[in-house]
């Protein structure tokens, strides 16, 4: 019997201290679960109690300089799952794979997760939501969201650029000014059950999204449109690799307009180019992107080309203002010069243009002369010029990926690549470079840096910041830029710019027809055509680079193709601004005359194509950079094209193929 109760206590006192022992591991663990992982756990039941959506903000619309919208917000929505709520989740994914068209299996991996809520896809169109709703599947979220939509689609693509399935800017404007555009989100949060019903009397918290900023561009949407059709046009008509048009306002640098064909669709950006389709899908990600890359290109910012001729204002401008030159100086071209050892022809070199004032070889676009202001500056004078019109550097344009353009080192330049850059060649520009130089020119010699955005405007159209026009110095003085706008005057009415002629509106300009160079040798049937004007002359309203990449139907000089497309331009332009015209006396005499219809003369030998001329009271002029022309050589090209409506006696520009 003492035994038994010897057993029995040893039993008690394990069994005491076995319940001793737990009672000591639980009070450890609930220490643990309250004290020390207390905030922790408090935290995860705060997470399944509590439903977090974020309330997406809306982008800030973007508009022309009139209020017109340019990119703005189209309805869609953001979808959510809860995966509790979910009851047939293997239809549930079936029916959204299908509808949505995603795959079924990631689907059901987001419909079965171990989570509170569960993004399922965003940038929803309406219809495709209405048509979910309808199938009143358990456990899904609609969220109120909005996707960029661009209403007239490719229209300023390179200005607008796009944004990314998260509306976030990835090119253009929609990316230098994403900060302001993108706002800031809300959130909607709310306590709910285990069945994710909302509690009731539940502290539920709202926060409004920050609406992004609404920005205002300097473009006009009527002169883009002006910009576009004519840029449209000689594409087709050039059958060129690229044409683009800058419009400027030259008095505060204000982009008017920014034309480049071809260009892509702002809604539909990664669209697969027809040229790659059916290499596309064997592509690896890299080389797409690079493809695509190469498609969101802004060339006007981002490509870099020898401007030829156009320069030359630029050494006209340099060579007025230090003294060396001036505009009743007489020169002599004998068709070419000796620079250190090699002989540089003009273009004319066949048939010199002798003895001539500078007003006249500017508007001969003679290169000798050029040549020789170039050397009478020399390069130390010369490069601060270059450097002062903002060659070299960027022009602080709010554009993405603007280029610096190629100034050689000065301590590199010796007298034969001095004589090349006064005609425009041995340097590599932009051309919103080039066109804000020459707006200098033309605006009392002041540089103003390029301006594509007015300012930014919350939804009650309060201001809320204005970018002012920036002068960025003074580079030649108001008497030699009038000088200038005279002298570039006279290349439109009597020079190689007679194509940009426009009666009543005083014109002026340089054309330029450039080879191209790659790997550092020039590519024989590569060329780069362009013209820069501006009007009127008197007072500028408006300058108008065209520039015309590899241009392959035929003609490719800057005088026939080039200055049509800006004319076109500056036409319809000033008409819009409500410019009036004002005929001089010679001018309201030619309106007087019959208009007569300019005949078809290319590919007609040229002493036929004089004879037809004449025959239909018209005047000529032969141009020609390459050789001289004989009686029997063939006519290449013509300015004014044939069927143009012209006044007795106006000046047909004919090109003729070279003596061989």
């Amino acid at each position: 019997m003492a035994g038994l109760t010897k057993k029995v206590k040893k039993r008690v006192v394990f069994l005491l201290g076995v319940f001793t022992l737990v009672f000591f591991l639980l009070a450890v663990r609930l220490f643990q679960i309250q004290i020390v992982d207390g905030a922790e756990y408090q935290q995860k039941a705060m997470e399944q109690w509590t439903r977090d959506v974020p309330v997406p903000s809306k982008r800030g619309i973007i508009y022309d300089r009139n209020g017109k919208e340019l990119a703005t917000n189209a309805p869609a929505y953001e979808i959510y799952v809860r995966p509790v709520e979910v009851e047939e989740k293997e239809t549930t994914a079936q029916t959204l794979a299908e509808i949505l068209n995603m795959d079924k299996e990631d689907l059901l991996e987001k419909v079965s997760a171990k989570k509170d809520t569960v993004i399922i896809k965003k940038k929803v169109d309406s219809d495709t939501v209405k048509i979910l709703r309808e199938k009143n599947i358990k456990g899904l979220i609609f969220v109120d969201d909005s996707k960029r939509f661009y209403p007239q689609s490719n229209f300023a693509s390179y200005i607008l650029g796009f944004t990314n399935y998260d509306n976030q800017g990835q090119d253009g404007v929609e990316a230098t000014f994403e900060k302001y555009l993108n706002g800031f989100p809300g959130r909607d949060i709310k306590m709910t059950d285990a069945q994710g019903r909302e509690l009731p009397e539940s502290d539920r918290k709202y926060y409004e999204p920050q609406d992004g900023l609404n920005l205002i561009l300097t473009i006009d949407e009527v002169i883009q449109h002006f910009a576009e059709k004519a840029v449209e046009n000689a594409l087709i008509e050039t059958q060129a690799k690229r044409v683009m048009a800058i419009v400027m306002e030259p008095k505060t640098g204000d982009i008017l307009a920014m034309a480049i064909k071809p260009d892509y669709d702002n809604n539909n950006p990664r669209e697969v180019p027809e040229d790659l389709a059916d290499e596309w899908d064997n592509m690896s990600s890299t080389e797409q992107y690079n493809a695509l890359f190469k498609i969101w290109r802004n060339p006007a910012i981002s490509d870099t080309y020898e401007p030829g001729s156009t320069f030359k204002t630029i050494t006209t401008a340099a060579g007025l203002e230090e003294g060396v030159v001036k505009p009743e100086d007489r020169f002599y071209c004998s068709g070419s010069v000796l620079v250190a050892g090699r002989r540089l022809k003009c273009w004319r070199s066949y048939n010199p243009h002798g003895s001539q004032t500078f007003i006249e070889a500017v508007q001969n676009s003679c290169n000798p002369v050029f040549i020789e202001v170039g050397q009478r500056l020399g390069k130390e004078n010369f490069y601060k010029y270059i450097k002062g019109f903002g060659f070299g550097t960027p022009t602080n344009i709010k554009l993405l990926g603007e280029a610096s353009g190629i100034v050689r080192n000065i301590d590199s330049i010796g007298p034969v690549e001095l004589a090349n850059i006064s005609f425009g060649q041995g340097i590599s520009i932009t051309p919103i470079q080039l066109i804000t130089a020459v707006s200098a020119i033309v605006n009392d010699g002041y540089l103003m840096e390029p301006r594509i955005a007015k300012k930014l405007i919350d939804n009650e159209g309060n201001t809320i910041h204005e970018f002012q026009p920036r002068v960025v110095r003074q580079v030649i003085s108001k008497e030699t830029s009038a000088t200038m706008r005279q002298i570039l005057e006279s290349v439109v009415t009597d020079g190689s710019g007679r194509g940009a002629y426009i009666p009543g509106y005083k014109v002026g300009g340089k054309t330029g027809t450039a080879q191209k160079a790659e790997g550092g040798r020039y590519v024989s049937g590569k060329y780069v055509s362009s013209f820069v004007g501006f009007a009127p002359s008197n007072d500028p309203r408006i300058t108008v680079l065209v520039v015309i990449d590899e241009p392959g139907g035929g003609s490719y000089y800057g005088g026939v193709i080039a200055t049509p497309v800006v004319k076109n331009i500056i036409s319809d332009t000033l008409r819009y601004l409500d410019v009036k015209p004002q005929y001089t006396e010679e001018e309201a005499k030619q309106l007087m005359k019959e208009k007569v219809i300019v005949p078809e003369v290319r590919n007609m030998k040229l002493k036929d194509a004089i004879k037809l001329l004449e025959e239909n009271k018209l005047k000529y002029r032969l141009e020609e950079e390459q050789g001289e022309p004989a009686e029997d050589s063939l006519v290449l090209d013509q300015t004014p094209r044939a069927n143009a409506k012209v006044n007795e006696g106006s000046v047909v520009i004919i090109y003729a193929k070279p003596k061989e």
